[in-house]
């Protein structure tokens, strides 16, 4: 999985509160990879992104994602709905939790990460998320 984190296109200026959203592409090239990331238990489906950035519950977060085998970019609006911060015991990975919107466009999107998860998404295999 990439991470790529555009912020301000600032050459690294720190945000301040009235800028843009963070824009990261996120590229699934493995299942593996997608249910360690996935987030079921948001009512509208969500994913973990590893960042070491500081984050604010409800910031805006815009991802472009790409799933296994989908040579399709989903462009998707969300929110942080749980941070992770650095350090945390169990070796979890830094990073935030993102809420997809509730919406006809990304509820087509948790649709698809479900069926290419199949009954994957019901292991008790452990994840990077809650």
């Amino acid at each position: 999985m990439s991470d790529q984190d555009n912020r301000n296109g600032a050459g690294g200026a720190a945000p301040t509160p009235s800028s843009r959203p963070s824009v990261i592409q996120l590229v699934f090239r493995e299942k593996g990879a997608l249910y360690a990331a996935y987030v079921p238990l948001f009512a509208d489906g969500g994913l973990f992104v590893p960042s070491t950035r500081e984050y604010q519950l409800g910031d805006d977060i815009y991802l472009l994602l790409s799933l296994p085998g989908d040579p399709q970019r989903y462009p998707v609006a969300g929110k942080v709905g749980w941070i992770t911060p650095a350090n945390t015991s169990g070796g979890r990975t830094q990073g935030v939790g993102v809420r997809f919107p509730a919406d006809e466009k990304t509820r087509q999107l948790k649709i698809r990460i479900e069926e290419i998860l199949g009954t994957s998404i019901s292991s008790s295999k452990p994840t990077q998320t809650i």
